[in-house]
C-alpha cells in the first residue's frame, strides 16, 4: 500500500514539483496551496505531512505541526516543516517536528527526509 502524504506549500511551482516528485517515487499524495488537507487529516489519514512555515493564511506551519503533535490523535503522525529561514532547525525542533527540509532544496534530499519519516 502507497505510503500517505499531506503536502502544504506556498508556493505552486515548488507544490507541484515536490507533489510530482512524491509521485513519481510512490507516495499518495494531498497537495495544497492551503490548510484545508490538515482539517481533513483524520480522513485522509496521512502517514507525513510536509508544511511550510510560511502558508498563505493566520497559521504558521509550525503552529501547525505543534497542534499535530499535541494532540493524541496525530501525534504519531510524522511531520515535516519546510522554510526558507536561516533558523529552520530550531524552529522544527521547537514545534517537536520529526525533520525539516530547507528551502530551496535538493530533490534527492528532500525524498530522502520523506522516505526517512514516512
Amino acid at each position: 500500500m502507497k505510503k500517505k502524504v499531506v503536502l502544504v506549500q506556498d508556493n505552486k511551482d515548488i507544490l507541484d514539483i515536490m507533489d510530482q516528485v512524491l509521485e513519481e517515487e510512490g507516495f499518495d499524495v494531498t497537495a495544497s496551496l492551503t490548510t484545508e488537507p490538515i482539517e481533513k487529516i483524520d480522513q485522509i489519514d496521512p502517514d507525513i505531512v510536509i508544511v511550510d512555515d510560511h502558508i498563505k493564511g493566520k497559521v504558521r506551519g509550525s503552529e501547525i505541526i505543534k497542534a499535530l503533535k499535541s494532540d493524541p490523535e496525530t501525534e504519531d503522525v510524522s511531520a515535516v516543516l519546510t522554510s526558507t529561514s536561516n533558523n529552520l532547525p530550531q524552529q522544527a525542533a521547537d514545534c517537536d517536528a520529526d525533520d525539516y527540509i530547507e528551502k530551496p532544496f535538493d530533490i534527492d534530499h528532500m525524498v530522502k527526509v520523506v522516505k526517512k519519516n514516512a
